[in-house]
């Protein structure tokens, strides 16, 4: 059985590339995030080359996923970040990335952040709130650098497909500015002599489901840049979508390409995908603690919960599991759950699973966007190992070893 290019069965046994998963957890222990370097890259790859007609720089997001072996592996392969907080931008310079190659995102940034971004001469700020554009100029002038290039983040009021949780340009949304605000600004260049307004911006949400919300706010944006002559540069943002369910279809990249290729008038295109590069590059093995079955159900308890992977009770997302090793038996429904003492530490539900037993081992997949990135200490529980299978698929090492007790009193 194939799930990607990386991640499959061979003779009975899960593996990533080249590596059976139970020999890594044998040393390493469980819950692991494993992530495989070439499946990322093949996906940074895919991505760029359906966007090369329009000779797209990509920036990765780093809020998907901050771990450094995979920062490092993308800045190699030439891709830039997109960062949300100064401490991203930190993680992307420790990465190697140079300042040039930074765009500073968000809704809500501090001066401090604002300051960093400067200092370090960040490449983009991409701005959502006219205090925001003052913050700028002044510190800016303090710092005696600039000008600031600075893209305007337009809230299309579009309502894309996606869970409420991840969409991001409707008119109801904290994100953005309204299309009038930013001619106001763009009209009075002079109020803000530090600062460069060369670029425009949006971002819809995320894992998205078709293109004709995008479509619809791209729109409204080259509609609203044509009438200044400053803005040569769009970015899209990010939202491309990947499959969370074996079977789940996700549409091509290249009628967005064709469409914004058609419209663009010139300008250079900015994208900012992050889960369509490194979501199914990676998965979080658990073993299982318990079997319980009560009043006709089938519970299945894990070492790993909502702590390690909250995206199942934040967004009711799906993640496909697998057990470690295939066996031909008939399947059983199965709650699949956590020991966080939380109600909502469910992983899956009603799942079609083999019989489980204490000691068996399963991978939750499609798990390396947002899944360490979110993970918490909830419920006083070190964090998980990440794991990277090199970009030959041969051999394997720990990225971050996983926390201790004493990990959980070390700022204490």
């Amino acid at each position: 059985m194939v799930i990607n290019d990386s991640i499959r069965y061979v003779n009975n046994r899960l593996r990533v590339d080249g590596i059976d998963i139970k020999s890594i957890v044998a040393e390493v222990g469980t819950p692991t995030y494993i992530y495989s370097l070439k499946r990322l890259l093949n996906n940074y790859q895919r991505i760029k080359s359906a966007f090369a007609p329009l000779q797209a720089r990509l920036h990765f997001s780093v809020k998907a996923n901050g771990n450094l072996d995979i920062l490092r592996a993308l800045k190699r392969a030439g891709a830039g970040f997109d960062c949300v907080s100064g401490g991203e931008i930190y993680l992307a310079l420790k990465s190697g990335a140079a300042a040039r190659d930074i765009v500073f995102a968000g809704v809500g940034k501090t001066r401090e952040e604002i300051r960093y971004a400067l200092a370090n001469r960040v490449a983009w700020i991409n701005v959502e709130n006219i205090d925001e554009l003052d913050h700028i100029d002044s510190i800016a002038a303090e710092l005696a650098v600039g000008p600031a290039r600075v893209a305007l983040r337009l809230n299309p009021e579009v309502s894309a497909r996606t869970h409420p949780h991840l969409a991001t340009g409707h008119g109801a949304a904290k994100f953005g500015l309204t299309a009038d605000v930013i001619v106001e600004v763009l009209n009075q260049p002079e109020r803000y002599p530090r600062i460069d307004f060369a670029g425009m911006h949006m971002h819809i949400g995320s894992q998205l489901g078709d293109d004709e919300a995008t479509m619809a706010a791209l729109d409204k944006l080259l509609a609203l840049a044509r009438g200044f002559a400053q803005i040569k540069t769009i970015n899209l943002g990010g939202g491309l979508p990947v499959a969370y369910r074996f079977d789940e279809p996700v549409a091509p990249l290249g009628n967005l390409v064709e469409y914004l290729a058609l419209r663009r008038r010139g300008c250079s295109v900015l994208l900012e995908p992050g889960r369509s590069i490194v979501a199914d590059a990676g998965l979080l093995v658990a073993a299982v603690l318990y079997v319980k079955r009560r009043a006709g159900a089938v519970f299945c308890i894990l070492d790993a919960s909502m702590a390690e992977l909250i995206r199942p009770a934040l967004y009711d997302a799906h993640h496909e599991i697998l057990p470690l090793r295939r066996a031909e038996e008939e399947t059983v429904t199965t709650q699949v759950v956590g020991p966080v003492c939380e109600s909502a530490d469910v992983l899956a539900r009603d799942r079609q699973l083999p019989p489980l037993k204490p000691g068996d081992y399963v991978a939750l997949m499609t798990a390396g966007a947002y899944g360490m990135a979110m993970a918490s200490n909830y419920n006083a529980r070190p964090r998980p190992a990440e794991v990277i299978v090199v970009e030959d698929g041969t051999s394997w090492r720990v990225s971050r070893r996983r926390e201790t007790y004493e990990d959980l009193l070390r700022l204490q």
